[in-house]
């Protein structure tokens, strides 16, 4: 019986520690920052690249219609349903809820019938042109993970830019150009993002696969990340090492997937026809009822947390690193410049953690050794980052014979063991 549950026990222990392996390549995450290895010289952390889970990144943008008073509904006005402009008895009006249709509709949950959506005041000032811009920022650094998905309540517009901002909106660059004819609107040949490649990723097109004007079942817009993707990871995204070790080394395709913020400008609504009716202008307006962007924060593989507090993002910083984007060194870390962590190898990646020491550069005080650049081991009698601070000063300790025999404290016991503990435990009293 003993040996039975011994061997259950071992299974166990198998299954766990195989699950507590860093993962195989999964997209969009390395499992841990670091865990605790067992040395010659002891336990010490092993440190890993790792970068926070990819998720729904409009929970915590904040948005920007420009005009600001584009919004339809004050004053209230009627609109013509779209593909019928006979049939005008449809009301916009800002100060009744149930008419209303608010920037915050193009991020909100479908609830009322048929469904929610921010819409623009009609076209009643043609030909002056109907544009509008929506600004979406997030105050920190994201890095895109899926296609941006735009859905139109109205028919698509018959021109609009995507663009993108890496510096928080002081300057902005194109992402896509969208038209019904991109030689017209843009003096651009028309391209899909199936005429790319690998060397030609990088390219800005203007495409007219979205700009169809009042298909019912034509409403959505996409900007293809995943398309992108495929060229170095290949279909459904099979080979991510491959794209991983792309990412790795080029700079200009991290960068072509990392915004701050990004910009939707309807420069033209859906006309549908050659020309516009004159006749009937409140049938031509913008309305949007969804908006999707995932991505994860940047954190330069220096965090697999990054939390929201006070209506801001910040990444938890391993690895000795700080800011925002983990983009610095901690004070007193400098043994070595920063640098971002790095996919390869792959899947564990390495940290390119920030030294604390270095026997050249930055010494350990009092007698402490530097250990792999990561940390000093301080005498019993002294403390801080470089052995610094005497103990005792530190505790606010009576004596330094007291000092001396407290045994300074380690890091918590590794995850592993613990689960193997209450393995045990949970084997029963006649095993231990």
């Amino acid at each position: 019986m003993y040996l039975s549950r011994f061997l259950s026990i071992h299974a166990l222990w198998v299954t766990v520690s195989s699950v507590m392996q860093p993962y195989p390549l999964v997209w969009g995450h390395y499992d841990v920052c670091k865990t605790q290895i067992y040395t010659e010289e002891g336990k010490v952390w092993d440190y890993m690249a790792c970068q926070p889970e990819s998720t729904d990144m409009t929970k915590y943008l904040k948005v920007k219609l420009d005009p600001p008073d584009i919004t339809c509904g004050d004053p209230p006005e009627t609109f013509c349903a779209m593909g019928n402009p006979y049939m005008c008895n449809n009301e916009c009006d800002a100060s009744t809820p149930e008419l209303a249709h608010p920037p915050e509709l193009m991020f909100d949950f479908e609830g009322r019938h048929p469904s929610t959506f921010w819409q623009s005041a009609t076209w009643k000032e043609y030909p002056k042109p109907l544009q509008v811009n929506i600004t979406l920022s997030w105050s920190k650094t994201i890095e895109l993970t899926d296609n941006i998905v735009i859905t139109f309540e109205s028919g698509r517009p018959d021109q609009m830019i995507l663009e993108k901002s890496l510096d928080y909106g002081r300057t902005w660059q194109p992402y896509q150009y969208y038209a019904t004819d991109c030689l017209d609107a843009f003096h651009m040949d028309p391209k899909s993002v199936k005429d790319l490649s690998q060397h030609t990723v990088l390219e800005i097109i203007c495409t007219e696969e979205y700009s169809t004007g009042y298909m019912t079942n034509s409403k959505i817009i996409h900007f293809e990340i995943k398309d992108r993707f495929a060229f170095f990871a290949g279909p459904w995204l099979r080979n991510m090492a491959s794209l991983y070790g792309q990412l790795d080394t080029t700079k200009k395709l991290r960068d072509f997937f990392t915004v701050t913020d990004l910009r939707i400008r309807l420069l033209r609504p859906a006309v549908g026809e050659i020309f516009v009716d004159e006749l009937h202008l409140a049938r031509y307006f913008y309305a949007i009822s969804d908006i999707k962007v995932h991505g994860r924060c940047k954190c330069n593989l220096h965090a697999t947390v990054c939390v929201y507090d006070n209506s801001k993002l910040t990444c938890e910083c391993e690895h000795n690193t700080t800011g925002p984007d983990c983009g610095k060194c901690k004070k007193n870390y400098q043994g070595r410049p920063w640098s971002p962590g790095s996919y390869l190898p792959i899947p564990k990646g390495t940290a390119n953690t920030s030294n604390v020491c270095d026997n050249e550069l930055l010494h350990c005080q009092n007698g402490g050794t530097c250990h792999n650049n990561v940390r000093c081991l301080c005498p019993a009698a002294y403390t801080g980052v470089l052995c610094e601070k005497p103990r005792c000063q530190d505790a606010g300790c009576g004596s330094r014979a007291g000092l001396a025999a407290r045994p300074p404290r380690g890091p918590a016991p590794p995850l592993l063991l613990l689960l193997l503990a209450a393995l045990l435990r949970a084997a029963g009293p006649r095993l231990l």
